[in-house]
């Protein structure tokens, strides 16, 4: 029998599904009394509301709850370990599993008082932007008992729904150093339904004590994942008995199965923007399990949380004050400052991570925008306070100067018949980078003792909530004129060198450059893509180009001589790093080491790290490549150090 519960104008109903109908038990009649009474009481009571229904209502014109809407109890199960393995990969532990996860059928307890039906909205965790899914289904209780055996575990359970364990991942990432199981990164909501299913209808799907029933999720009728819930690596019978030890089962408690593999996000989470994303409010996730039916369910947004200050921690250590040693030629403060002919530069002191700079030139009745900034209340204000220019000499086009989320991440905030553009290579990276949903884990994510706090320092002042990608509208390869009301703007790409392709913005009749993240002035440059050759002869590009006055990607505005400043410190790198390699030190060995000279003075002088192993993988083209979160590790730990 399918069995539901559903609403209607006398409060919630109980009934049994024959067809398109429901036949209703009495008003005030609940499901989690019904199936105390076991196997035979429950199929007594199905019969007669078949034979005697209450009322008959078409399944199509309910509105479903789940079967049992407050249940006892409810646990979780991680009866399939591939799951914890896929999840253990992706988050960089690889995939063994400790000895323990063979010994014990683990659980936790999830929250009753958030049961969803199949069909309900359902609401972000307060707080969380990396809100998943996970596809499993449930066994549920009957007469219960207490230390059973697997086998009485198995007859305990009378019958079998749909599960959705909603998870706020970057909650469970912030809370799990605690070590004391799951809190506020599970207990946001949990989806039961459509139907509970009595065990005897289930019965031709039984294999090895494990039901065989094909399961699919999507979103936004997109497939996510699929698979069989007979992959279990632990039955419900034995996941049941280890539960009912010195315990007494109630009835209606419910035991979820755990995520069948592939069947959530986290599974094929990628810090990169290749990565679908974490649920956002308006995407509609359907769970489909052969038997069981089909949830189907629309994300809904949630309040900020209520704000709990933090407690001083005595063993903290005090910040650094970070002040940048350059000399500027114009107050290097933030704000809009004109630096030529109808020619602007918006500057983010003090020019380390994410404080950018951007620029602005205007033409007759036109307008072009350098880069916007790492997110949007930093974008928005720039673009207010270059509404007195914009206003009368409106945006035409924004160039893009490379792929880094700290000169596009804005883009949203541009007007559409704003014509981004980019060098084709940084269009093409953009997909590959950090996404901002990753970034904005920073902000509560536990990475270990070294990493959690250098990215906090770093990354901790920005708000990457909300943004969405916007990729170029118009691409070149290596060099492009445009016409902005009358005025020359030549772009040009010099890459790769800091990223993939990295593009300068020229202004002639101004003696102004623009040179992006191929100059950082008074903080450390950082070859994420090289080769290094290829920045130096960046940087004499650059000053072929003679340009008195040169904003740089980060850092004060400066001229020829900020130029040459970080073509010396490339070539320092080189000289430094080879004698290294000469002397078969590793990368890492000759980062410890390394003499920074004056350099050192320099912002952010932990990307030494990164140069020497990008020189590394020059002269030594085999060397194993390391991930961008493993070279982010490094670079704290020599920081730390220091």
């Amino acid at each position: 029998m399918k069995w539901v519960t559903y609403r209607s104008g006398r409060g919630d109903r109980v009934g049994v599904v024959a067809g398109d109908a429901v036949h209703a038990l009495a008003p005030g009649t609940e499901l989690v009394e019904l199936v105390g009474r076991g196997a035979e009481g429950l199929r007594a009571a199905g019969e007669q509301a078949l034979r005697a229904p209450d009322e008959v209502v078409a399944l199509a014109d309910v509105t479903l709850r789940a079967p049992i809407p407050r249940p006892p109890a409810i646990r979780d199960c991680l009866c399939f370990l591939d799951h914890m393995r896929n999840c253990q990969e992706v988050m960089g532990a690889g995939r063994t599993l400790k000895d323990t996860w063979y010994e014990i059928p683990a659980f936790y307890f999830a929250c009753p008082s958030t049961v969803l039906g199949p069909h309900e909205p359902v609401p972000t965790a307060p707080g969380s932007v990396w809100w998943d899914f996970e596809l499993e289904i449930a066994a549920v209780i009957g007469a219960g008992g207490r230390d059973l055996t697997p086998a009485e575990a198995e007859q305990a359970i009378i019958g079998y729904t749909i599960y959705n364990d909603w998870s706020a991942r970057d909650l469970q990432l912030r809370e799990s150093p605690l070590a004391i199981g799951q809190a506020k990164g599970k207990d946001g909501a949990t989806t039961l339904g459509p139907y509970l299913v009595t065990a005897d209808e289930l019965a031709p799907y039984r294999r090895d004590g494990r039901l065989a029933l094909e399961v699919e999720a999507t979103v936004n009728g997109e497939r996510i994942g699929g698979g069989r819930t007979d992959a279990m690596d632990w039955t419900f019978g034995e996941v049941i008995s280890y539960a009912s030890r010195g315990v007494e089962l109630l009835p209606g408690e419910v035991f979820g199965s755990g995520t069948v593999p592939g069947c959530c996000l986290i599974e094929h989470f990628s810090p990169t923007a290749a990565f679908r994303g974490w649920l956002k409010p308006g995407d509609v996730v359907s769970l489909r399990v052969r038997e069981l039916g089909e949830t189907r369910q629309t994300v809904t947004a949630t309040p900020a949380p209520h704000p709990i200050p933090a407690r001083r921690d005595p063993d903290a250590a005090p910040r650094r004050r970070r002040v940048n040693p350059a000399r500027s030629a114009v107050p290097y403060t933030k704000g809009l400052h004109e630096i030529g002919p109808d020619v602007w530069a918006w500057l983010l002191p003090d020019g380390g991570y994410g404080w950018s700079n951007a620029g602005l030139v205007a033409g007759a009745g036109a307008a072009l925008l350098v880069d916007t900034l790492f997110d949007l209340p930093l974008t928005g204000e720039m673009l207010a306070a270059m509404k007195p220019v914009t206003d009368r000499h409106p945006l035409t086009h924004a160039v893009l100067t490379h792929a880094n989320g700290d000169h596009t991440h804005g883009n949203q905030l541009l007007d559409d018949s704003v014509r981004v553009v980019a060098a084709a290579g940084t269009a093409e990276q953009m997909h590959t980078e950090i996404a901002p949903d990753m970034l904005a884990a920073v902000r509560i994510a536990d990475l270990g003792p070294v990493l959690t706090p250098f990215l906090r320092d770093r990354f901790g002042p920005f708000d990457f909530d909300g943004i969405t990608l916007r990729m170029p509208d118009v691409t070149f390869d290596r060099d492009l004129t445009l016409d902005i009301g009358g005025r020359e703007v030549r772009v040009l790409n010099l890459g790769p060198a800091h990223t993939s392709a990295d593009s300068v913005v020229h202004v002639p009749d101004a003696g102004v450059l623009f040179a992006g993240d191929l100059l950082f002035v008074g903080c450390t440059p950082i070859v994420w893509d090289g080769p290094i050759a290829n920045w130096v002869a960046a940087c004499d590009t650059m000053l072929a180009l003679d340009a008195p006055t040169v904003v740089p990607g980060h850092g004060p505005v400066t001229d020829a001589d900020g130029i040459r400043a970080v073509r010396g410190y490339l070539t320092h790198v080189v000289e430094q790093a080879d004698a290294a390699h000469a002397k078969g030190l590793s990368f890492r060995e000759a980062a410890a080491t390394v003499d920074l000279a004056e350099y050192g003075a320099w912002l952010d002088a932990e990307r030494i790290v990164v140069n020497v192993y990008q020189r590394y993988r020059e002269l030594d083209p085999g060397m194993a490549p390391l991930a961008q979160t493993e070279l982010l590790a490094l670079m704290a730990e020599w920081d730390a150090a220091r």
